[in-house]
Parts: C-alpha cells; sequence; structure tokens
C-alpha cells in the first residue's frame, strides 16, 4: 500500500476531538477515497460509524456591523454536488468550523440523506451546485444562512430567525448520534 494523500486540518480535529473526548473509541483512517474520511469503531472494533469530514476555514462575516459580527462564533461556506450528498456512504457527515476568534471549533453532524433533504427544502434540488453557509452563534445556535436577506441574517445573529428548515441546532456538536451507534 502506497500513501498517496494526507489527512486535511477537519479530519485532525474531528480526530483529535473524538480521541481526547472519547478513549475508549478508535479513530481510522482508510487507505483510499472511498468517501469515508474517518472510521471510527467502539474499544471491541465490533461496531463502526463512518464519517465524511468537511473543513472550512472561519468566513465570519467582518464586513457586517461590529455588533452582528460579535454574536457570531464561527461561519462556514461549503460547496458540494448534491449527487454526492444523495449517494454518500457514510454514516454521517461531520462540518468542522474552527471560530476566528475563539479557541473553539464547533462540528455539525448530520446523516447525509438528512442533510440533502435540508437542503433541497432550502434551495431546492435541480442546482448543479449546492452553496452552504452554516453560521453558529455565541447562543449556541447553528443555521443555514444562504440566501439570506439582510434582516434575517440579523435575526440569525441573535437567535430571532423562525425558520426551522434552515435551523441546524440540533446537529449541533450532536455526538450522542455517534455514541448511540457504538454502544
Amino acid at each position: 500500500m502506497t500513501p498517496y494523500f494526507t489527512i486535511h486540518a477537519g479530519e485532525y480535529l474531528t480526530g483529535t476531538y473524538i480521541e481526547k473526548h472519547y478513549p475508549k473509541w478508535n479513530v481510522w483512517v482508510p487507505a483510499k477515497d472511498t468517501g469515508i474520511d474517518i472510521l471510527v469503531t467502539n474499544s471491541a472494533n465490533n461496531k463502526t460509524v463512518s464519517l465524511q469530514v468537511k473543513f472550512s476555514k472561519d468566513f465570519n462575516p467582518t464586513h457586517r456591523s461590529p455588533l452582528d459580527h460579535s454574536r457570531l462564533l464561527a461561519t462556514g461556506w461549503w460547496t458540494h454536488d448534491p449527487s454526492k450528498i444523495k449517494k454518500s456512504d457514510a454514516d454521517f457527515w461531520v462540518f468542522v468550523l474552527p471560530s476566528f476568534l475563539e479557541k473553539q471549533t464547533s462540528f455539525i453532524i448530520i446523516s447525509p440523506s438528512e442533510l440533502y433533504a435540508r437542503f433541497g427544502s432550502i434551495q431546492g434540488t435541480a442546482k448543479k451546485r449546492i452553496h452552504s453557509y452554516l453560521r453558529v452563534t455565541r447562543g449556541n445556535r447553528c443555521w443555514e444562512a444562504r440566501g439570506l436577506k439582510k434582516a434575517d441574517q440579523e435575526l440569525l445573529a441573535y437567535d430571532r430567525l423562525l425558520d426551522e428548515k434552515r435551523d441546524f441546532t440540533e446537529y449541533l456538536n450532536a455526538w450522542k448520534q455517534i455514541e448511540s451507534r457504538l454502544k
């Protein structure tokens, strides 16, 4: 087996987080690219969870008002091929958002089928590329902000946006989904 790649920052941050907070789990990096970036097993190595990891640097919008800017912990930007989400073999997709201002990383952990359905309800399914702006607020909420008008983005920053399909909070640092599968 010839190594042909190294892990990227998101895979490193995810693996490091798992090893620190779940020391009985084992973290594995596949030898070839199959759409699975990390395998996680329980201590007996008889239960497995597969992860597709997506990393973004922090895109906290500094051009907005300083008050709005200070309300956001981290923001990420991704471009997706919807067919890859729909056909994904991973149990979960993990979006890794390190904060530019804080020494904290947020993880959005969601099944690909739920992710595909969410993006479809927000942006439609006919697009060739899906642009995603996930934002984590200081109030520990997570929102999909792509396409929001300025007034709605301000509501988002203050956790006052009333749009269930854009609310990704239940997936923010949702490690319990993985815990339950590895019991």
